[in-house]
Parts: structure tokens; C-alpha cells; sequence
């Protein structure tokens, strides 16, 4: 089993940054892939970007060369630092982690606003 809190949302004018956090507990965190979602009012859940358990990532095209995941295993931690928001990066952004066996985890998601 593996728990998931995400923390570090918030209301932030266009062009500014925000790093988000996922914080787990539970065992073996670190051989798990960790997923950041998001789901905006009206749309269907979209994945911005993957760090897998090797540390490979990767990203959505409409983030990419403005978003970077990353992971500290000795903390249990996966971060998505965003630079240069935009209005419509506007969402609510979930982790996931996955591993295969049918290990799927989501944390309950924290708020991104994007207004001026």
C-alpha cells in the first residue's frame, strides 16, 4: 500500500512558478513510476509528466521545457517544479503511482489557479 499527499498548489498570476509536491508512505516508493495528472473543469483527467522508478521522464507536449519532475527516494518525495504558468495549466494536479500487479495509488489532488 502506498499513501499519497500532494501539497503546493495555489493561486498564481500568469508567468509565475509553483512546485508541487507528492509526499508518500507506505512501502518500497522508490520502484514505483510516479504520474502527475491534472483535470480541469469540464475536461478529462490529462497526464503532464512521468518519472519512472529508473528515472527516466517525460512529458505532455504542452508542458514540456516549462514543467520538470523529479524525485528524492530517501524522502519519499516526487516534485513537479512549473515555471511560466499560463492560464489554462489551471487544474486540479494529482500523483499517481503505478507499478505493475495491479498497483495504482492516487493522492486527493491539489488546486493550480492561474489568474491575474
Amino acid at each position: 500500500q502506498v499513501q499519497l499527499v500532494e501539497s503546493g498548489g495555489g493561486l498564481v498570476q500568469p508567468g509565475g512558478s509553483l512546485r508541487l509536491s507528492c509526499a508518500a508512505s507506505g512501502s518500497s516508493f522508490s520502484i514505483y513510476d510516479i504520474y502527475w495528472y491534472r483535470q480541469a473543469p469540464g475536461k478529462q483527467r490529462e497526464s503532464v509528466a512521468i518519472i519512472t522508478s529508473g528515472g527516466t521522464t517525460n512529458y505532455a507536449d504542452s508542458v514540456k521545457g516549462r514543467f520538470t519532475i523529479s524525485r528524492d527516494n530517501a524522502k519519499n518525495t516526487v516534485y513537479l517544479q512549473m515555471n511560466s504558468l499560463k492560464p489554462e495549466d489551471t487544474a486540479v494536479y494529482y500523483c499517481n503511482a503505478w507499478r505493475r500487479g495491479g498497483h495504482d495509488y492516487w493522492g486527493q489532488g491539489t488546486q493550480v489557479t492561474v489568474s491575474s
